[in-house]
């Protein structure tokens, strides 16, 4: 099988940076009690005074590191990190967590990115490792409400809309009801704050129609609120087939008719998936690049064994010992799911959509 898998939570890359002897002891403290929690973290010194030191620019380091790195610590004063991380930072979205740790490992604060890039989790986390104060100045962390960015990291998913995610801590902080919906089942009780509505937005308990929502869907059109937050996790897999050295144009065309006629986001595919005499086709291959997805192939054998009624065809199972690629590599794909589109084939190229188990999890 050919795949190339997607980074683990647990290889989260750290880098430490300190600025004098006293900031050194804190910070290799720090460095050693995250790497017993399991991050990958690399200590940085920049002073004349301290051995090994650094010889470029703060600024310039913070420039190298933040866009590779998942987390950034500054052990010394808020004004060096804030100076130089402000021409990196661009989105919630995308900016790692950077923390803030005075050389005395007194207080760690969560600086940027609290909530996506995990930087709260990771200050409460450094506070133990220190003995230290975590400072968390996100209004929901304080007022100890459901926020719906750290709902969406935790359950693996990507948040669309987020203009619409601030007025779901809005209404939550003021106190009003916010809407929930999924497409999947749940695991937990639904946090205070949040009720529970069907596809159309009506509370299941008879409450009043909520204005903001959060919707745990894969599906563009599903908006069941007047200001919907979608949360979409990635669960679908994409299977495909094609003609020998199809052009890598015609295959995306495809593959975005497959997704846009089915109602699916590019957001919830999980992966790619064919027979394994096509590990090596250009055009799948630029299509898994282009999309930064796994490409998953099996064997003849191991899509003869997958289970359930797939389209036949006699014209594929020449070429490939099979009667069906698209749609059983897309079963297989999907932690054996089932389908939720089937087999679609033009100009020379096959597509089927599966959908694997999946449910949501609340704390």
């Amino acid at each position: 099988m050919n795949t190339a898998e997607k980074e683990s939570d647990d290889d989260r890359r750290i880098s430490i940076i300190c600025f004098s002897l006293t900031g050194k002891e804190t910070a290799q403290k720090l460095k050693e009690g995250l790497e017993k929690c399991g991050y990958h973290t690399e200590l940085y010194k920049k002073s004349r005074y301290l051995e090994g030191s650094i010889a470029e620019s703060t600024a310039d380091w913070t420039a190298e590191h933040f866009h590779r790195e998942d987390g950034l610590i500054f052990v010394g004063a808020c004004g060096i990190a804030v100076r130089s991380i402000a021409p990196q930072v661009a989105s919630k979205k995308s900016d790692p967590a950077v923390l803030v740790v005075d050389e005395c490992g007194q207080f760690v604060i969560s600086l940027l990115s609290g909530h996506l890039g995990g930087a709260n989790e990771l200050s409460l986390k450094a506070a133990q490792i220190l003995g230290a104060q975590p400072v968390v100045t996100t209004a929901t962390d304080l007022h100890k409400r459901f926020a719906v960015d750290v709902f969406s990291r935790k359950n693996d998913c990507e948040i669309l809309f987020m203009k619409a995610a601030k007025e779901v801590s809005a209404a939550l902080l003021a106190g009003k009801t916010v809407g929930f919906y999924s497409e999947f089942p749940f695991v937990g009780a639904l946090p205070n704050g949040l009720t529970e509505c069907d596809a159309e937005g009506i509370p299941l308990g008879g409450e009043s129609v909520p204005e903001a929502g959060v919707a745990v869907t894969i599906h563009p059109s599903c908006r069941p609120f007047a200001s919907t937050t979608q949360v979409v996790p990635s669960v679908v897999t994409l299977g495909m087939g094609c003609r020998k050295n199809k052009e890598a144009a015609i295959i995306q065309k495809e593959a975005e008719n497959c997704l846009r006629e089915a109602d699916i986001y590019l957001q919830a595919v999980r992966n790619l998936a064919s027979i394994s005499i096509k590990k090596d086709e250009p055009g799948l291959n630029a299509l898994a690049e282009e999309w930064k997805l796994p490409f998953v192939t099996y064997t003849e054998e191991e899509l003869k064994n997958v289970e359930g009624e797939f389209t036949p065809s006699a014209f594929v199972r020449t070429i490939t010992g099979v009667e069906n690629v698209c749609e059983r590599s897309a079963v297989l794909g999907s932690d054996n799911g089932r389908l939720i589109r089937k087999k679609t084939g033009r100009e020379g190229v096959t597509t089927a959509l599966a959908l694997r188990k999946w449910e949501v999890r609340f704390e």
